[in-house]
């Protein structure tokens, strides 16, 4: 009897993963998204100020028929640089990989560990997201950023307590990289009103790319 449960177990164990993978990476046509919403995200350039962007090369793994599009924004009359990226694709992909585990394996010590924040957007809204302070350090240089990251799949960033689940159900799951220098001589607790205006405006740009584009 022992072992006849067991197998049952066992059987619906395998069944009950095959299925949760399954959606998680998009195996049935019915979870399919629409290919419109991730190309309107991809291709947006966030407008502020006289920023101006460059598309450069991405860093991050991508995965499971998951795609990132990553930017670099310089300003001519000084207004701080920054890197966006936005990754698109299966909710078990994207929201996997956060920079909390990646840094530290690209040779990036944590200096500051992860926190939850939340910024007032300029439409009226909020986001909330995940921040954290990392520092590389070589005989030659040292270099130091903060990263911001979030997830979306209708224009809302949020951080729940467990994303791989949180997002299951969904078809498709968006996570946006906003990341930032830091000085390396002393210890930056709050962003400048410059940088907490393009972190502000990133959001409610792909935000609005993201909701309008159901």
């Amino acid at each position: 009897m022992f072992r006849t449960i067991s197998y049952s177990v066992c059987g619906l164990l395998v069944v009950t993963g095959a299925v949760v993978h399954g959606a998680a990476t998009h195996r049935w046509s019915m979870l399919n998204p629409n290919p419109a919403r991730a190309g309107a995200a991809h291709g947006h350039v966030i407008h502020l100020a006289d920023y101006r962007s460059k598309d450069i090369p991405s860093e991050l793994p991508v995965k499971e028929r998951s795609s990132v599009t990553c930017r670099q924004y310089t300003s001519p009359s000084g207004l701080p640089g920054t890197v966006v990226s936005i990754t698109s694709g299966p909710p078990g992909a994207v929201s996997t990989h956060t920079p909390d585990v990646c840094y530290p394996g690209s040779g990036f010590k944590t200096v500051r560990e992860p926190k939850l924040e939340t910024i007032a957007l300029p439409n009226g809204g909020e986001a909330s997201y995940m921040v954290a302070d990392f520092e590389k350090r070589t005989a030659t240089s040292v270099e130091r950023q903060r990263v911001r990251w979030s997830w979306s799949t209708d224009g809302k960033w949020t951080i729940p307590s467990r994303p791989r689940f949180a997002f299951l159900r969904e078809p498709e799951l968006f996570k946006l990289y906003i990341v930032t220098g830091l000085p390396t001589d002393d210890r930056v607790d709050q962003d400048s009103p410059a940088v907490k205006s393009f972190v502000s405006t990133a959001f409610e740009q792909y935000s609005g790319q993201l909701s309008s584009a159901r």
